[in-house]
């Protein structure tokens, strides 16, 4: 079979950006993973703060650098995208 050109298919897709200041944002997008549900919320932050954002993805656990953008694809997966990227791929849809 030979090799094709394909254009992705237009979709909207919610995002957030991470910038080290809005946590709760993020987790509000994302959701609280449940192996973090064994701290309260000033325990959580503190463990960001020290190791780093961590996401669940379909790949596996990320660490979201600052500036990152965090997608929520078609079926509700999450998943992180480099800011340059980003930008070259979406556009405000609102």
């Amino acid at each position: 079979m030979p090799v094709r050109k394909y254009r992705k298919k237009p979709v909207v897709v919610e995002a957030i950006q991470w910038t080290g200041d809005n946590l709760k944002e993020v987790i509000e997008f994302t959701g609280l993973h449940p192996s973090a549900r064994k701290w309260t919320w000033e325990e959580f932050e503190e463990v960001v703060k020290k190791k780093g954002l961590k996401i669940f993805t379909l790949e596996g656990v990320e660490k979201p650098r600052i500036g990152d953008y965090l997608i929520k694809g078609v079926e509700g997966e999450i998943y992180r995208c480099n800011p340059r990227i980003f930008k070259k791929t979406y556009e405000l849809a609102e």
